[in-house]
């Protein structure tokens, strides 16, 4: 996926005053520093959602991690708008976490905040990394929000359960992505709190109805198993490879970017379609025509504590789900009707063929699906947030 910042228009002089007025009133906002592993433009999830809300009680700036550049000097990447995204650029001799790139991090950041005036901070950390080069910032609150075990994933730094240890000890509050990752957290600070992802149900509940089909998917017959997000080492690749050589009638179509893994390790087979990574609010289109939803999630260390989105999203949506027993999934909705819970290429293939029958009677599966998911919504987890943070406050 990609994304650019906005251009910037030209202003007018009649424009100009009401311009400087907005200025003048975001300055006098608190300053939130958002410090990211995820890029503000390469999948629509949590960091998004969240704080394109708390944008509207805060200058809201979402840093990101390095990129390298072929400028002698490192610089900084800005991409003005209601979230401002800022990307470090250094050169290629700044490599891995060393104190010449903490370094070159803390000066650009230093620099932009002193440049902003920001003022009333509160640090909002994703990646317990970012701390090497933002602890010494004097920050009214210190919000951790554990989304995921980052030390669990391929390719995690060593030194990142220590930054981790550090941070905690640093953090006023304490969020997590779920309940199992929330029972781990919890020992570790006493005011940790699961905050579950939640779903922008009018947003793929447009799925319900007929939409037109993108041209990737529209040619392929029925019936179409879906997922989308991410493929990496979470991604059980044997087991979708197996259900396609099952059932050769299937058409499954994989959506999402391929990351830490080689591409060429993916199965390649004549019912299995990656269309790649698309824009969040192309989602619903696909959503639209696929018989099933799947979550085929290995169950390694690396899936141990998540709790995905993509859960309610697919209900949302109106459509039935199978996934592997991933325990945030089992927890919330293993006794439900439309989510099957099945490990194994065989178990996993005769749940989606009863789910293909609860996918025959629609008005019945939406029904049920409204029932399962109530009043969920990203309002509610970002109102919940900020109730805890005023009285960490």
């Amino acid at each position: 996926m990609s994304w650019a910042g906005p251009s910037q228009p030209h202003i007018q002089p009649s424009t100009a005053i009401s311009q400087y007025s907005v200025e003048a009133c975001e300055t006098r906002k608190p300053t939130l520093l958002c410090l990211s592993h995820l890029r503000w433009g390469f999948v629509y999830q949590r960091p998004q959602h969240l704080m394109s809300r708390f944008a509207q009680d805060y200058r809201l700036l979402f840093w990101e991690e390095p990129v390298p550049c072929e400028e002698a000097e490192p610089w900084l990447e800005e991409h003005p708008g209601n979230v401002t995204v800022l990307v470090p650029r250094l050169p290629h001799r700044f490599q891995g976490n060393t104190p010449m790139t903490v370094e070159a991090q803390r000066g650009l950041l230093d620099d932009y905040l002193a440049r902003h005036e920001a003022r009333d901070l509160l640090l909002w950390y994703y990646t317990p990394m970012s701390l090497a080069f933002s602890a010494h910032l004097p920050a009214r609150l210190v919000v951790y929000d554990c989304m995921d075990e980052l030390s669990a994933f391929r390719g995690a730094p060593p030194e990142l359960l220590i930054c981790e240890r550090a941070l905690l000890k640093r953090a006023d509050v304490v969020f997590t992505g779920g309940y199992s990752i929330w029972e781990a957290k919890r020992r570790l600070h006493d005011n940790a709190h699961p905050m579950p992802s939640s779903v922008d149900i009018a947003h793929f509940a447009a799925a319900r109805q007929p939409l037109q089909q993108p041209a990737d998917q529209a040619q392929l017959p029925s019936p179409r198993l879906g997922f989308f997000g991410v493929i990496d080492e979470r991604f059980d690749l044997e087991l979708i490879d197996q259900v396609a050589v099952m059932r050769p009638h299937w058409q499954i179509v994989l959506i999402g970017p391929v990351v830490k893994i080689d591409p060429a390790s993916l199965p390649r087979r004549d019912n299995l379609h990656y269309l790649g990574g698309k824009r969040y609010d192309e989602l619903p289109a696909y959503l639209a025509g696929w018989d099933v939803a799947l979550m085929p999630f290995a169950l390694n260390e690396a899936t141990r504590f998540i709790s995905p989105t993509k859960t309610p999203e697919y209900l949302a949506g109106g459509c039935p789900v199978v996934s592997t027993s991933i325990t945030d999934v089992v927890r919330h909705y293993g006794n439900s009707e439309l989510v099957l819970i099945a490990d194994g290429a065989a178990a996993f293939v005769e749940a989606i063929e009863e789910a293909l029958l609860l996918s025959a009677d629609r008005p019945a599966l939406q029904a049920a699906a409204d029932r399962i998911l109530g009043d969920m919504s990203w309002d509610k987890t970002w109102s919940a947030m900020r109730e805890k943070i005023q009285c960490a406050m």
